[in-house]
């Protein structure tokens, strides 16, 4: 029992942590919730936050169905791993680069949510990172128990919508937190957590291709 504990424990930080670096990071979707917000109000920007719960599940579902086809070659595997390793290791380099977040007013519109729907969905972000980590991961926690599983989603997401509700109250304020020294510190730190994390995926890598 502490062991099945332990490891689930694992994969509830591993959601949490890309969930959050996910949610703080620049990037189209995070533009839209202040844009939004500074345009209008805080409800239009919260409805931009929560798009993802309408657009990754059929990436999700995408993801998994190529992950399927491909489980019974070790090789290809041993490859989604390591672009996986390299995905993280980019998200942490720029996340570490990061040295705060500048949003022109004049490109908020209207209709919030269905914005936020499509910059999701035309934002190649969330493709690579469901395809080379997050359904791997997904894979992994449910072998493991599926209530695994379900923590690791349900910890990216309130992450994820966390993150980016917390920025639109921030910027409901003032926008000039978004530049502030401890922005700029969390990132970093999550930069560095996100290379310490892309070097398990170089090992599950390197276990595929020794398989």
């Amino acid at each position: 029992m502490i062991l099945i504990s332990l490891t689930t424990l694992k994969y509830l930080s591993l959601g949490g942590v890309f969930g959050l670096s996910a949610g703080l990071s620049p990037g189209p979707l995070l533009t839209l919730v202040i844009s939004e917000t500074m345009k209008h109000n805080r409800r239009a920007g919260i409805r931009v936050a929560i798009s993802p719960l309408i657009t990754d599940l059929p990436i999700i579902l995408f993801s998994l169905l190529i992950m399927d086809t491909i489980s019974q070659y070790n090789t290809v595997l041993g490859i989604i791993s390591f672009a996986g390793a390299l995905f993280i290791g980019y998200l942490g380099y720029e996340t570490i680069r990061i040295k705060g977040i500048s949003v022109d007013d004049q490109q908020a519109k209207p209709e919030s949510l269905k914005k936020g729907v499509i910059a999701n969905f035309l934002n190649p972000h969330p493709y690579l990172f469901w395809c080379t980590i997050g359904a791997p991961m997904i894979l992994q926690a449910f072998g493991i128990s599926l209530i695994t599983m379900v923590l690791f989603l349900v910890a990216f997401y309130v992450m994820l919508i966390g993150a980016k509700i917390t920025i639109v109250l921030l910027v409901s304020r003032s926008k000039a937190l978004l530049r502030q020294r401890g922005y700029v510190l969390t990132m970093r730190v999550l930069g560095i957590i996100l290379f310490l994390f892309s070097l398990f995926f170089i090992r599950d890598g390197i276990s595929y291709l020794w398989l």
